[in-house]
């Protein structure tokens, strides 16, 4: 250990409590994990706190530690391994500390103490119009509590005893001998399941569990302004945890079902009112229906052109204070059937924009009029 004292290893004060103990050494292991860190020495910089945090998070050996000081204790904690195959020497057989979240043969992370609960998630559909405004929504969810006769503790006396097996460490040695030394595998206790403690007397609600199956009824606030895809988090909604542990989270994924009249874009929405050619040539004035039910009168300026968009200010979504406006995209009509009363109107019509512009009529500007013939 060229590093220093285990107290170095970890970056923390000697008066450290286990809160602060526990901090630094997840936060030192995550970042140093073999599985993670590719920096050179980043394996043996994990060994060294990982040794560190086995030393200091046990309130017997941590004593021992401070009473023995840095190197009388390691000296007397650590020995040496003589394998067969000529190799021998050097090599340490402690490996208390190894392991805490890094497995040797398999990997990964083990379970140790107690686990807090699992997230749930659920997905649910809404209104656009719910979306727009934000609504409040009771929703069932089936989960764990802890059981109630037993306050979650799986024991009908609602006491632990420490686990026999495992001796109150949550997992077991499996050591296996080869020539290169001695390799040691930590599995999580089959008798306590990783907790290190058994209920005194088995709670026959549970039996043992500490758990019980519920449906609840939750109210959800859902924030005007949510979109299609996102996530609500209602933390200690979700499964319950071991004794002592807290519950997981419920995720609530949101899904906004089409409008018929409306589509969203951004903080904006979009809808179309259909008018005649001659309300577009003369201007008009129509009545809008907003997605929550209020009636405008909207302006049609006149000689508007196909598919303009009018805003109104205002009628969006309402979010983040200032909301979005509501876009009006015009459609102009053409009437496909015509009484002859209207058919002589627009023949007449005609007659007179052939008149003011010319052989090309109305439309010759638009279409670039009619293509002088070569002599």
């Amino acid at each position: 250990m060229g590093a220093g004292d285990y107290y170095d290893i970890l970056g923390i004060p000697r008066n450290a409590d286990d809160k602060e103990i526990k901090k630094a050494y997840r936060n030192l292991a995550r970042k140093y994990h073999p599985d993670v860190c590719k920096e050179p020495g980043a394996e043996e910089k994990f060994k060294e706190i990982n040794e560190a945090y086995s030393v200091l998070s046990d309130e017997q050996k941590k004593a021992q530690y401070d009473n023995m000081g840095h190197e009388t204790y390691t000296n007397a904690s650590k020995g040496s391994y003589t394998g067969g195959g000529g190799f021998g020497g050097g090599f340490s057989a402690d490996f208390s500390g190894f392991g805490d979240i890094f497995d040797f043969f398999g990997g990964g992370q083990r379970r140790s103490g107690p686990q807090s609960g699992a997230d749930l998630l659920m997905r649910i559909q809404i209104k656009l119009e719910d979306a727009v405004s934000g609504v409040d929504r009771d929703i069932e969810v089936m989960h764990t509590e802890p059981c109630v006769a037993c306050n979650g503790s799986g024991s009908e006396t609602k006491k632990l005893n420490t686990c026999p097996r495992c001796g109150g460490t949550g997992q077991m040695r499996q050591a296996a001998h080869s020539a290169f030394g001695q390799f040691v595998r930590m599995t999580t206790c089959s008798q306590c399941d990783g907790k290190g403690k058994i209920p005194e007397k088995i709670c026959r609600e549970c039996r043992g569990s500490g758990h019980s199956r519920v449906k609840r009824t939750v109210s959800v606030h859902i924030p005007a302004g949510i979109d299609n895809g996102m996530r609500l988090r209602m933390e200690g909604y979700g499964e319950a945890g071991d004794y002592g542990a807290p519950n997981g989270d419920l995720f609530i994924e949101v899904y906004v079902q089409p409008h018929e009249r409306f589509t969203r874009n951004g903080d904006n929405l979009e809808t179309t009112i259909e008018i005649s050619p001659a309300m577009a040539v003369l201007g008009t004035s129509v009545e809008i229906e907003t997605i929550d039910k209020r009636h405008i009168d909207l302006r049609v300026p006149a000689g508007i052109q196909f598919n303009t968009a009018l805003k109104i200010q205002g009628e969006g979504i309402k979010r983040r204070g200032k909301p979005g406006d509501l876009l009006v995209r015009v459609k102009i009509v053409t009437p496909k059937s015509l009484s002859s009363e209207q058919k002589e109107l627009y023949q007449k019509l005609a007659e007179l924009e052939g008149k003011s512009s010319g052989s090309g009529g109305f439309f010759s500007g638009i279409m670039g009029g009619k293509k002088k013939s070569k002599k």
